[in-house]
């Protein structure tokens, strides 16, 4: 079993649970160099909301430091941009979908900084 297959797996109950409860649902994913964050109905079947440090706006906030986007900065900064479109969308309540990651560094630092912007979860 592969690292990726692993995850997913680990991801499973979170997301059984979740699609049990029949709320919006943050998902995590982050790659060595980017993170990503969308809000996705309760069907499950489309994205409301997304934010990550690939998009034009994110990018400019981070150009002046290191890693750009693979750092706990650039998590919290995409995480405060997730619950601002979120908020505008009209979503308040979320559930954390973390993806099999486990809950530190920029997984970590993108929910806080989701919850200090008005998300609950």
């Amino acid at each position: 079993m592969d690292k990726r297959v692993s995850r997913l797996r680990r991801a499973i109950p979170t997301r059984r649970k979740i699609a049990q409860l029949r709320v919006h649902r943050l998902t995590v994913f982050r790659s060595n160099q980017h993170i990503y964050a969308n809000i996705i109905s309760p069907e499950g079947d489309r994205v409301l909301v997304s934010a990550s440090t690939v998009e034009p706006e994110v990018r400019q906030q981070l150009s002046g430091q290191t890693g750009r986007g693979g750092n706990v900065s650039a998590a919290s900064v995409v995480g405060k941009r997730v619950a601002e479109k979120a908020k505008a969308a009209g979503i308040e309540l979320v559930a954390f979908d973390r993806s099999g990651f486990r809950y530190h560094g920029r997984v970590k630092a993108l929910a806080d900084a989701a919850r200090e912007a008005g998300l609950k979860f």
